[in-house]
């Protein structure tokens, strides 16, 4: 580790370079998820620097997830997880929600999810299949009057589709998205008459075409799905 912790001058802000040095020294993996860091003191001495800059800088490095600082143990590299991932960009998502937000996010399912379906379709599981199957009967028999429960099986559908494929990278992706769906759903119309059959019925095709791992069917049927939501989403938004 002496490549790391050197001394590094005054040019920056001091508890800012060692941030960025920490940093950089995880990314490029010469700092091992899990691996303790050396003793205060220790990187005190090495960075040439005040205690008082060093636990700045680690101060932000631990509310960023970069490290845990395990009381009478030490500090440790985080390993950083797909719900981690996930958490942050629910929380970007969140504090962003507006209609420009509502009609960006339209655009992103209709250019990603087709191709998600196609790829579950390739890709899909009999566990899978147990899912999105247990999904739909739910949702069909949902009572109508809780549109918040159809909201939360509607966001399920999809996520489940996400995982069918196999491929962390999408979910981490698409599962922020699919988290906005019920306030979607509230804010733009809330509980349109025959929209549920309308939805039921495209989720009960899409899961057919995954199930017969027919890609092409998969792709052509969400796509129409996605195309209702943006009409949908032109007609019936709320000021």
């Amino acid at each position: 580790m002496d490549d790391i912790f050197q001394n590094i001058g005054n040019k920056l802000t001091l508890s800012q370079r060692i941030e960025r040095t920490i940093e950089s020294a995880i990314r490029e993996k010469k700092l091992a998820i899990g691996s303790k860091l050396p003793t205060e003191r220790e990187m005190c001495e090495s960075f040439g620097v005040s205690r008082t800059a060093l636990r700045e800088a680690l101060r932000r490095l631990s509310a960023r997830g970069l490290i845990n600082i395990q009381k009478g143990s030490g500090m440790y590299v985080s390993e950083i997880n797909i719900e981690d991932a996930i958490d942050t960009l629910n929380l970007y998502y969140d504090l962003k929600f507006d209609k420009n937000l509502l009609s960006q996010i339209i655009e992103v399912r209709s250019l990603f999810e087709p191709e998600i379906a196609r790829l579950a379709a390739m890709n899909r599981t009999d566990k899978d299949l147990t899912l999105l199957d247990a999904n739909v009967v739910e949702f069909e028999q949902c009572d109508p009057d809780n549109t918040q429960l159809e909201a939360d099986l509607d966001n399920k559908f999809h996520l489940f589709i996400t995982k069918a494929t196999q491929n962390p990278i999408v979910q981490v992706t698409m599962e922020p998205i699919y988290s906005l769906l019920p306030r979607m759903r509230n804010y733009i119309y809330g509980n349109i008459d025959g929209e549920k059959a309308n939805t039921l019925r495209f989720h009960r095709s899409i899961l057919e075409s995954i199930r017969g791992k027919d890609e092409a069917q998969s792709y052509s049927i969400m796509k129409e799905h996605l195309e209702r939501t943006r009409e949908i989403y032109e007609k019936y938004l709320k000021s």
